[in-house]
């Protein structure tokens, strides 16, 4: 059952019922909301002002907004400076470029410092769709992941950006959140709780035979694979990890214990992403069976977003199958 203390939307496991929004949304309107609270928070943009959702907190408050222009090595090191100086950067763009482009200066002039500047990487993932390949960042996470300082954060809907965005404000250092650009069903609500390093377990079984661990817009494939599974008598539970870094361990291994099998859900490469990083953490604390729903190191390419979620494994009826392997393998 969906966990009654997240108030989830009442049509969450209805499908194609539900309202549907791509999370920079969310990000911009909590980006706004920053911009009022505290006149230390500026935005950089590499061009991109719109597609971000800047553009709103651009026309609010120009004398805070500085525009790049195609130059994302210079959006990192400017944003540091910035940042040194006593402001609060958040910087966007869309993922592939950054920290695809600028990893280096990401590297160095922010993590190594630790700088509080906040990397916004927006159209990630397979869903950018027609963009193609060069567009669609599969190893973002994996970058950021790997830095020391870095908080990695990649909500599960538009209203869980507002959220993520909102609560950044707080995190002592630099910070990365991944955004989509494909509408996905908003499912959380004003009302739904949310805490960076948190983990959500929103669909709650007793006695899971499987537990699902998914982050991103896989999230809500995942309640809906949850779902149909109960229809054929298997219960699962199901876990949002908006937060990879810093993972909440407990929570992981707690749901490994409780399942005895995990499956693990991203839109993104298993290898560096969420499924390498789960593999790490049950291995050191409680090794169970696992099954992982991701880009197997494989680059993206051209076409509509369902068609791409399908053609590389990460729809519902995928998630079904590797639920029902990794309980024959218990």
């Amino acid at each position: 059952m969906l966990n009654p203390q997240l108030y989830l939307h009442t049509d969450t496991l209805q499908g194609g019922d539900m309202p549907r929004k791509p999370s920079r949304d969310g990000f911009g309107k909590g980006l706004v909301e920053l911009g009022k609270r505290d006149d230390r928070v500026v935005a950089l943009c590499a061009d991109l002002a719109e597609s971000t959702r800047m553009l709103e907190f651009k026309t609010i408050f120009p004398d805070r907004y500085v525009e790049l222009g195609v130059a994302e090595q210079n959006l990192a090191a400017v944003a540091s400076g910035m940042a040194a100086a006593g402001k609060i950067p958040f910087i966007a763009s869309y993922a592939s470029f950054s920290p695809g482009r600028n990893n280096e200066q990401i590297r160095t002039t922010i993590a190594l410092n630790h700088m509080p500047v906040k990397i916004i990487g927006s159209h990630a993932g397979l869903s950018v769709g027609p963009d193609g390949a060069t567009h669609q960042a599969l190893e973002d996470v994996g970058l950021m992941r790997m830095l020391p300082h870095m908080t990695v954060v990649q909500p599960c809907d538009a209203e869980q950006a507002r959220l993520a965005t909102e609560a950044l404000l707080d995190v002592d250092g630099p910070a990365y959140v991944r955004l989509s650009r494909a509408a996905f069903p908003v499912f959380t609500t004003a009302e739904t709780p949310f805490e960076i390093g948190k983990a959500q377990e929103m669909y709650v079984t007793e006695n899971p035979q499987a537990g699902i661990i998914a982050t991103g817009a896989l999230v809500h494939t995942a309640l809906l694979a949850a779902h149909s599974l109960r229809a054929e008598g298997i219960e699962v539970s199901v876990m949002n990890i908006h937060t990879i870094k810093p993972l909440d361990i407990p929570a992981v291994v707690a749901l490994a214990k409780r399942a005895g099998a995990l499956i693990t859900c991203e839109e993104h490469q298993v290898a560096g992403g969420l499924g390498s990083l789960i593999a790490e953490t049950v291995a050191a604390h409680h090794p169970v069976p696992m099954e992982y729903i991701g880009v197997h190191d494989q680059f993206g390419q051209s076409g509509e977003p369902d068609e791409l979620m399908k053609h590389y494994g990460l729809d519902v009826s995928d998630i079904v199958r590797a639920v029902k392997k990794v309980i024959e393998r218990k």
